[in-house]
Parts: C-alpha cells; sequence; structure tokens
C-alpha cells in the first residue's frame, strides 16, 4: 500500500502568518517604549527591558509546554491541554489545529507572539516599583497557570469548554487583553500604590515623561495590530483583509474620540489622548475583527474609547495604582470588545474565508450569542484576577521573592537601582573657538547622569563653567 501524500500549503498563506508573525513581535517593544514614555524618566529603561524579556521567557516557556498545554490535538479536558507537544515534539508539517492552511510549526511560532506579548501588557501596573527578579518569574509561572488555560478554552476547538460552547473571539480579546488587564490589576493591588502617588503635592511628578516614546510605542503597536488581526485569519485571504480594514478604522475613531473627551475637559487635543484611544480601539476590535464590516467596528471603535476612558477614572473612586491603565484599556477594553462581538458579529463576515460557519450575532438574530460571550469574558476575568492574585501573594512570602523594591530603591529609580544603567545621559561640552582661524577645540567634556528632582521630570542638576580668558567667551 501507497503511503498517503503528504499535505500541501499554500505558500502564500504561510508567507502571510510569518509575516504577521514579525509583526506581532514589533508589538512587544511597542508595548516598551509606549510604558516606558509614560513612565517617569528614572525607570524608563526597565520597561522596555522587562517587555523584552517577557518575549525571551515566553519564548522558552512555549517550546517547553506551553505550545502543548494550549493547542494540543489530543486534548479532551475542557480546562487544559496535556503534554503530548511538549518540547514541540511532533510539531512539523501537519495541517495545524488552527487552521488546515498552514503546517504546525508556522502556526506554533505565530501563536508564541501572542503568549509573548500577553505577560508584556500585564507588568505594566508594576511599573517604578516592582522587582525585576520576581517578576521575571512571575512571567513564566502566569503563562502556565493564567494564559496557556484561557487560550485552550476559547481557541481549542477540540477540548476547550468555551469553544465548544460557542463563543466567538478571533484575535484575543479574552486570552490576550482580558486576562492581561485583570491580571494587571491584581498585580497593582498586591504591590500597592507609588510613594506620593495620589498626593496632590505630587501631582506633576507622574505624568508622562517622554511623549515621544508614547507615539513611537503607538506606532509599533498600531503597525503590528494587522498582523495581529489580519493573521490570525491564518490565511492570506478576504477574511483576513476585512480584519485589517476594520482595525485600522476602529483605531482611528477610538483616537478621535478620546481626544475630543479629553478636549471637553481641558480644551487640547493631547497627543496621550489620541495614542490611548487609538490602542482602546484597537483591543476592543481585537475579538471581533474577523466577523464584524467596516460599519460596526466604527461602533466599536467608538464606545471601546468611551469605555476605557472612563475607566480610567476607576483608580481614583477605588484608590489603587495602576500605573499605566492597563486594566482601564486592556482588561475594560477587551471585555466591552468581547460583548460588542456577539452584538455586531455576521455570518457572511466570517466565511470570507470560504470555510468558516458561524450563526453570527444580534445582526443575524443570533440572541444567545451575547451571553456566550459573556461566558467566555467574565470566565477568562475572574480565573485571571484570581490565580494572579494566588500566584503573587505565594511568591511575595519565597524568601528572595517579595514583590516590590525598597523604598530607597524606588526614589532611586529602576534603572540605576536593578539594572545599573540610564536611558538618558547627559554630555557636557566646553568648546571654544579661535575668533581669528574659526577652528575649535574641546577644553572638557563630562558625561553625567539626568537626575530627576521632586518637581520636575529629566530636568538636568544645574552647573556653572566659569571661562578662564575672554577668547573662551565663544563657546559653543
Amino acid at each position: 500500500m501507497a503511503d498517503a501524500a503528504p499535505p500541501t500549503f499554500s505558500s502564500g498563506d504561510i508567507s502571510w502568518v510569518l509575516a504577521s508573525t514579525a509583526l506581532v513581535w514589533l508589538m512587544i517593544p511597542g508595548v516598551g517604549y509606549f510604558y516606558s514614555g509614560m513612565a517617569r524618566s528614572k525607570n524608563a529603561l526597565s520597561l522596555i527591558l522587562c517587555c523584552m524579556l517577557s518575549l525571551v521567557v515566553v519564548t522558552v516557556q512555549w517550546f517547553i509546554w506551553g505550545f502543548s498545554l494550549t493547542f494540543t490535538k489530543t486534548g479532551s479536558n475542557p480546562i487544559i491541554g496535556n503534554l503530548d507537544n511538549a518540547f514541540l515534539r511532533g510539531v512539523l508539517g501537519d495541517p495545524s489545529i488552527g487552521s488546515t492552511a498552514i503546517p504546525d510549526l508556522v502556526f506554533s511560532i505565530f501563536q508564541c507572539m501572542f503568549a509573548a506579548l500577553t505577560p508584556a501588557l500585564a507588568i505594566g501596573s508594576a511599573a517604578e516599583r516592582g522587582r525585576l527578579l520576581p517578576m521575571v518569574i512571575f512571567m513564566f509561572v502566569w503563562s502556565t497557570l493564567v494564559y496557556d488555560f484561557i487560550a485552550y478554552w476559547t481557541w481549542n476547538a477540540s477540548g476547550g469548554w468555551s469553544a465548544k460552547l460557542g463563543a466567538i473571539d478571533f484575535a484575543g480579546g479574552t486570552p490576550v487583553h482580558i486576562s492581561s488587564g485583570f491580571a494587571s490589576l491584581a498585580y497593582a493591588l498586591v504591590l500597592g500604590k507609588r510613594q506620593g502617588h495620589g498626593s496632590v503635592t505630587h501631582a506633576h511628578d507622574f505624568k508622562p515623561h517622554n511623549m515621544s516614546n508614547v507615539i513611537l510605542g503607538t506606532a509599533f503597536l498600531w503597525f503590528g495590530w494587522f498582523g495581529f488581526n489580519g493573521g490570525s485569519a491564518l490565511a492570506g485571504n478576504l477574511r483576513a483583509a476585512m480584519a485589517c480594514v476594520v482595525t485600522n478604522l476602529a483605531a482611528s475613531v477610538g483616537g478621535i474620540t478620546w481626544m475630543l473627551l479629553d478636549y471637553r475637559l481641558e480644551r487640547k487635543f493631547t497627543a496621550l489622548g489620541f495614542c490611548s484611544g487609538a490602542v482602546a480601539g484597537l483591543v476592543a476590535i481585537t475579538p471581533g475583527s474577523g466577523y464584524v464590516g467596516p460599519g460596526p467596528s466604527v461602533a466599536i471603535g467608538f464606545l471601546g474609547a468611551v469605555a476605557c476612558n472612563f475607566a480610567c477614572h476607576l483608580k481614583n473612586v477605588f484608590n489603587y495604582d495602576d500605573a499605566l491603565d492597563v486594566f482601564a484599556v486592556h482588561g475594560v477594553g477587551g471585555f466591552v470588545g468581547s460583548l460588542l462581538t456577539g452584538i455586531f458579529a455576521e455570518a457572511y463576515i466570517a466565511n470570507l474565508d470560504g470555510t468558516t460557519v458561524i450563526p453570527g450575532g444580534w445582526m443575524n438574530r443570533n440572541w444567545i450569542q451575547l451571553a456566550y460571550q459573556l461566558a467566555d469574558a467574565s470566565a477568562g476575568a475572574a480565573w485571571s484576577f484570581f490565580v494572579t492574585l494566588i500566584i503573587l501573594l505565594v511568591m511575595d512570602r519565597i524568601p528572595g521573592l517579595s514583590l516590590r523594591v525598597t523604598p530607597e530603591v524606588e526614589l532611586q529609580g529602576l534603572d540605576a537601582a536593578e539594572i545599573g544603567e540610564l536611558a538618558y545621559y547627559h554630555v557636557d561640552k566646553v568648546v571654544t573657538v579661535d575668533p581669528t582661524t574659526g577652528q575649535s577645540k574641546v577644553v572638557s567634556e563630562r558625561v553625567r547622569e539626568v537626575h530627576e528632582h521632586a518637581n520636575a521630570h529629566g530636568e538636568i542638576d544645574s552647573e556653572k563653567i566659569i571661562a578662564q580668558s575672554p577668547q573662551q567667551l565663544n563657546n559653543v
């Protein structure tokens, strides 16, 4: 008997998913720059580094057992998969569990980027006061006990209870955004508030120190989100194109909406408002990006931005310190987006790939879909919050793994204390110019650290340089 012919795949589909993998990879440093710009300058480098550490830690975890626990094909447990594919055993050229259009290996590396991005989002609430070593260990443990479980429920059609129930999530509303948002809330509650946070006299101290980094991070995120949502079609087809269209539209509407909401109060079109709104729109459209058309995506972008904008005030009402509003944007935005997917999902959009058949949402009079979405989102939020809380409380009681830095280290900044390097240095140069020849000469040069004062960000200590001769009055 002749051996069965090996499966054939479209090189175009594989190329699109691999390109999308690179786009999602770019989102991880994008998160780092976004967070870095919103923090104080003495902690700027630590946030970029932590995001990159999430990439390497979760990549190793994904290789060891993360992929197997999440996307095993032989799982029958409704809660979590098994270790049949641990260390990527048997993960090569067979049709993947996500789509028969691409092989296992391509699907594995694509999904690895989603897994690596999620803890990078969650740690934002620990900014400026969370120790680095426990945070790295937390990333590994959290990916195993939280992300892998929720992603299995949502995306593993062979075993996950949510997928079998009928809940739909195209690109990670629950596994990525709801899980990271509610984990960040738990992290913020366990760590407590930053020194001086909430004080009227120190209100200026906690404003973003570098809006250029925030805008750069937003650009990286927006650019990468085309692979995040469009790549989740797992093929280069019309459904992927529609996902890209609605992603861009929702982000645009979200950015405009948040800017106008801020203008209502401050009478200024803030760059931070634009960036926050764009990300809120991107988060909200994520679960429905492969199920809704352009019209509904406008409503999702608008409603997502409004919900996230008002959610940012919850930290003042309940007196917790979510340093970078991760819960407000990702937790609330993901939850709202999941519910709106149940309302606006349409069967014909899902079938643009020629294979996916769903009953749709309220747009197709499938009223029960909203209940499925609510069940999936609520379960993901509760699991992420309470399991994260348990992980952090246990870790904090293990000698050497205390989660929070000392008050002295917090005052010094995590860049200098935990990393030993700074994001910014200042170079003092005294240059003299010969008035007859025009030739310049450096007479002194000194590299100094940028110091932060109690009432300002990124200011440099003043220092007088006294000219030693009349010719040195031409200093540059």
